[in-house]
């Protein structure tokens, strides 16, 4: 709607390597404030690519890339980083700090008061489903997979950001683990109207966490779709996919 600024939008992006190679070409999409918006496609199609280029880790080639209705290129690149949550699946917390310390990183560096720091990071290991009393001393080490990766989470929410991008966030968790994540992101996400990019392979995590759905294939996104018409598509490459879905369930 005219007037109304998107939360991130792409138009006819395209992006280079400095060899020449094209990693992206004529992509275009839209998400709204409030909206999650989950990305999937093969190793190597330029999923990963999309989230930097939001971040700005990257610049585009061609096209541009708008976060809150401003062109990247003319963002500050940290300032733009410090209101955008990131969780890899990796999660990257720093073995020498505490679970507390780990989530209170951006709000540290943005200079808010110790108090309001302190009460920010209880109130998102809460949200997470960590006990502060329980867990904010602890070190990375001490925790379990799952345990690390609400961390991870909670700090990405820590600084209150607008927008949070996940890449692969809960690949590497037990079936369990990563099945009660995905709902405790979801009820976050609702109940803070945050917006979110999400990257996996895992088309039932898209269809859970995703309002609508996008296909990035060699380079180019061939869909985006709500959830139940993401599923019904008949593009080849969605219905390669689902195959692959329906074999794994068979075989388990």
């Amino acid at each position: 709607m005219e007037g109304i600024a998107s939360a991130v939008e792409f138009r006819d992006v395209t992006f280079q390597r400095p060899s020449g190679r094209t990693i992206l070409s004529g992509v275009s999409f839209t998400v709204q404030e409030g909206e999650s918006f989950a990305l999937i496609g093969r190793s190597g199609s330029g999923k990963t690519t999309i989230l930097k280029l939001i971040n700005r880790l990257l610049d585009p080639s061609g096209g541009d890339v708008r976060v809150g209705g401003t062109s990247t290129r003319q963002w500050d690149a940290i300032h733009l980083r410090r209101r955008i949550g990131y969780v890899l699946q990796d999660v990257g917390l720093f073995p020498h700090l505490s679970v507390a310390a780990n989530v209170a990183i951006v709000p540290v560096l943005e200079g808010w008061k110790p108090s309001r720091i302190d009460t920010r990071v209880n109130d998102v290991l809460r949200m997470v489903g960590l006990e502060p009393r329980e867990f904010r001393n602890r070190y990375p080490h001490e925790l379990s997979g799952g345990q690390r990766q609400r961390v991870g989470v909670a700090r990405a929410l820590a600084a209150d950001p607008p927008l949070l991008l996940m890449d692969e966030p809960f690949g590497a968790l037990d079936p369990i683990t990563r099945a009660e994540l995905q709902q405790e992101l979801k009820h976050v996400l609702a109940s803070l109207n945050k917006t979110m990019v999400i990257v996996t392979h895992d088309i039932p995590e898209a269809c859970v966490l995703g309002s609508s759905v996008g296909l990035v294939q060699d380079g180019k996104l061939v869909e985006q779709l709500p959830p139940a018409q993401f599923l019904q598509s008949t593009h080849p490459e969605i219905q390669a996919v689902l195959r692959t879905l329906t074999l794994q369930n068979v075989t388990h």
